[in-house]
């Protein structure tokens, strides 16, 4: 094989490539207020983790809240995951948006029920903000449903942009009222958190 130009001078009977894809520890938020709410959590995760390049490290324990927002509704439930991937932000919301569509999500309201609801909270220390995307998410420090579960599984982690720890939003939030344990997770894996 002759290349023009080669960075290094020879002849080599084969050349090959290596490429080498980076983890990024990411966070996610979940949520469900409408039919088998533990059920669509449940679903959510194992459909992310059967994609290729996302495997899912802890997940909180389940908390049942008050809805966010003006919309009369039923409680939520919600829960935040940490996930080790391989995909690109903006890929990895968009395989979060095509699990929101497998399980009928719609939005049609603002703020109003929903079957599942996945939030890509945090990507490694990544900062951006366009119209698609928003990193770190721009209300994580303000809402209590998301701020008590994540603490649980990440209480040190800094968020960027706000430089204070989860735990330390979380106390400094006062909003304790509207935010309650629904299932504990006992640590029996991901997926513990479903079995009876």
């Amino acid at each position: 094989m002759i290349k023009p130009n080669p960075p290094i001078a020879g002849h080599y009977d084969s050349v090959s490539v290596f490429i080498e894809r980076r983890r990024t520890t990411a966070y996610l938020g979940l949520g469900s207020n409408m039919g088998d709410r533990a059920g669509f959590l449940k679903r959510a995760l194992k459909a992310l983790q059967a994609e290729q390049g996302v495997q899912i490290v802890r997940c909180s324990s389940i908390y049942e809240t008050d809805p966010y927002g003006p919309v009369e509704q039923a409680d939520f439930l919600n829960m935040t995951a940490q996930i080790e991937t391989l995909l690109p932000a903006l890929a990895l919301l968009k395989k979060m948006q095509t699990v929101e569509a497998d399980l009928n999500r719609t939005r049609e309201v603002h703020w109003g029920p929903r079957t599942i609801d996945l939030d890509l909270l945090l990507f490694g220390q990544e900062r951006t903000y366009s119209e698609v995307l928003s990193l770190p998410h721009p209300e994580i420090a303000r809402r209590a449903f998301v701020l008590k579960p994540l603490a649980e599984i990440a209480p040190h982690l800094v968020i960027p942009r706000e430089n204070h720890s989860v735990l330390t939003l979380w106390q400094n939030l006062n909003e304790e009222e509207g935010v309650r344990l629904w299932k504990q997770n006992n640590g029996a894996g991901e997926f513990g958190l479903f079995e009876s």
